[in-house]
């Protein structure tokens, strides 16, 4: 009998209703600030990382999900009976999770050579940020539930990601330009001028794909930009951080102007807050 195990890492920004409702199992990643070590949204939560981007010179930086915590991972759902893991991890060019997975599954198979043939485990990157694979690590829990078999929830994951558009407007530049997602030349003149970009990632990299003047025009242009790309009746997401005038306009216009209200409105998590900074809005949808 098949028995499949859904898990992803932290920086799907997965809220925790679906993961305690589906039972979808999250890694945190690492983030290193003034010489210590926090686990993403256990020891930092999103709200706590918002005033340091606010406050602090120094911007974090985040590390890759530990290797124990992958053992961790699978001898657990070995042990219980799991006879497919599927884990979705961040995009391998921002990040080692990935790899660290890799290594991580051989070395669970050379301790335990007996679960070769009953515990197979199926290791995703998912070339994007978010939930740009969040809400495909949602789907594919759902699609758990109601009985689907690993080939079947692999594709529909590995499709989703491959059309997946994370699409995000930083209403301040600081830490975009601090991050290198910007040139400091630049963000000086979009901040003097007002000029907003409009970033996604394609291929694993950071890509500004619009410009907007003034913050208005900027959510008309997100917006705009959804609804000319976006695979109708797919599900998207809201995504923002500390600016809730920002929030409420977008969140007024996709209800104006959507087929269906999104399937999630979250926080932007910390790895993805780190480089947009909190002063940010977005929305997350398939092509």
């Amino acid at each position: 009998m098949v028995k499949i195990k859904i898990s992803s890492d932290s920086t799907a920004d997965i809220p925790q209703n679906y993961c305690d409702g589906l039972g979808i199992s999250v890694l945190p990643l690492t983030l290193l600030y003034e010489g210590k070590e926090y686990r993403d949204g256990i020891d930092m939560t999103p709200q706590e990382l918002y005033k340091i981007l606010d406050s602090s010179a120094e911007l974090p930086v985040s590390a890759q999900v530990a290797s124990h915590l992958y053992t961790e991972l699978f001898e657990g759902a070995w042990r219980a009976g799991f006879t497919d893991l599927i884990h979705t991890s961040i995009n391998a060019k921002g990040s080692g999770t990935y790899q660290a997975g890799c290594i991580s599954r051989d070395m669970f198979y050379e301790d335990h050579p007996e679960a070769k043939d009953s515990f197979r485990i199926h290791l995703i990157n998912s070339g994007t940020y978010s939930m740009g694979y969040g809400i495909p690590v949602i789907e594919a829990a759902q699609m758990v539930r109601e009985g689907a078999q690993p080939d079947a929830v692999i594709a529909h994951i590995r499709d989703w990601v491959d059309h997946a558009r994370p699409l995000f407007v930083p209403l301040n530049l600081k830490c975009v330009k601090k991050s290198g997602r910007i040139s400091p030349a630049a963000a000086f003149l979009g901040d003097a001028i007002g000029l907003k970009p409009l970033i996604t990632f394609e291929d694993g990299e950071a890509k500004i794909i619009g410009k907007a003047r003034g913050e208005h025009k900027a959510y008309q242009a997100l917006l705009d930009t959804c609804l000319r790309e976006r695979k109708p009746g797919s599900n998207y997401a809201i995504v923002y951080g500390n600016n809730q005038e920002a929030y409420e306009a977008v969140r007024a216009a996709c209800a104006e102007k959507m087929d269906q209200p999104p399937m999630t409105e979250y926080h932007v998590g910390c790895v993805i807050g780190i480089n947009t900074g909190p002063n940010m809005v977005g929305l997350i949808y398939r092509r």
